[in-house]
Parts: C-alpha cells; structure tokens; sequence
C-alpha cells in the first residue's frame, strides 16, 4: 500500500503568509493532479499555540491554531485527505516532522492501514519536509520525496539543495510527479 503525505501545505507558508515560501502555491496543481494515484492521501498541519515561546523566538508567528493561516489554501483538494495530523501544537516542541503529530501517531496510522511506501509532497523542503522525510525513513518506509511537489523558504542560500542532498544520502527517492504511475505500476 502506498500513502501521499501531504507536509504543511498551510496559508502561512503561502506567497503573503506569515512564513511564506517564495513560490510555495506551486505545489497546490500537482499534489491536485497526483491525488488520485495513491491508496490514502493524509496531512499534516503546523497547529501552533498562540504563546508559542521557543518556537516563535526562530520564527514569526505563523500557523496558530484556529486561524486563517493555519488553514489549507482554498485551492487544494481536500476530499481524498482521510486524516490531518497536527503537530507543534505544545509551547517548546518546534513540530518539524509529520511524524511528531500529536492528535494520532502517524507511524502507527501508516502501518495500521499497510502502508510500505510514503510520497511526501509539501512546505517547506529544508524544514518539515526534510524531518518527516528523515523519520519516515527512520521508520523503514519505503521514502520519495516529489520535487515538483516541494518548495522551500530559503532563508540561507544553498539550504533548499542541502535538503535535497540530505534526505537523497539518508535513501529517500527523489523523484518528479510523473514518475508516481510507473512507480506504483499503474
């Protein structure tokens, strides 16, 4: 079985958000488009406290809990997402990777349904991609990570491709959404 985990595809991490991605609403069409491929769709949500201390001390607030910006983008597909796993949501946990969900543990959501291989697609690629990616592998899933389907807040020069390598040396796939059909043997 194969699941899309959709990281942190938030407003705030949109162009005019609170943290936004650059051109972080180019993901919205292809996570979309590639929907369908996949046995289960999940999410996951930056779900942070207003007071958030620690986390807020690294970066502007963003994806509070109960706000607009917290919210996907109106334009994503939301009717195949069986589950959305919320995350950060303590006052000093920073809640990068999918897999520190609170609300329900991801890695035993994953296993429970049969899941051996994860296609993470989302916001953003050196920060909750990379961990979810790095913990899903941790966790011996079968890992891909989309690039058409990713997008960092490159907030140093050089951090989005360090990511990228990262999680390539660590043994995801790095892979374009075109691939997903072959992958899957549809």
């Amino acid at each position: 079985m194969n699941a899309l985990l959709i990281v942190d595809l938030q407003k705030d991490f949109l162009p005019g958000g609170a943290l936004a991605t650059p051109e972080g609403d180019k993901v919205v069409a292809p996570i979309n488009e590639m929907q369908d491929e996949f046995d289960l769709v999940v999410a996951s949500k930056d779900w942070h406290p207003p007071d958030k201390v620690q986390h807020f001390q690294k970066w502007p607030p963003h994806c509070i809990q109960n706000t607009e910006g917290a919210e996907f983008p109106d334009n994503l597909n939301r009717e195949n997402i069986a589950f959305v796993f919320k995350k950060g949501t303590g006052k000093d946990d920073d809640g990068y990777s999918s897999f520190e969900a609170v609300n329900r543990d991801l890695e035993a959501y994953l296993k429970e349904k049969g899941v051996t291989k994860v296609f993470i697609a989302g916001l953003t690629t050196e920060y909750c991609v990379r961990f979810t990616t790095l913990d899903a592998l941790r966790r011996n899933f079968d890992t891909y990570v989309i690039e058409d389907a990713i997008e960092g807040v490159r907030q140093e020069e050089g951090d989005e491709e360090k990511a990228k390598k990262e999680m390539a040396e660590a043994g995801a796939q790095l892979i374009r959404a075109e691939e997903i059909p072959n992958i899957l043997g549809h």
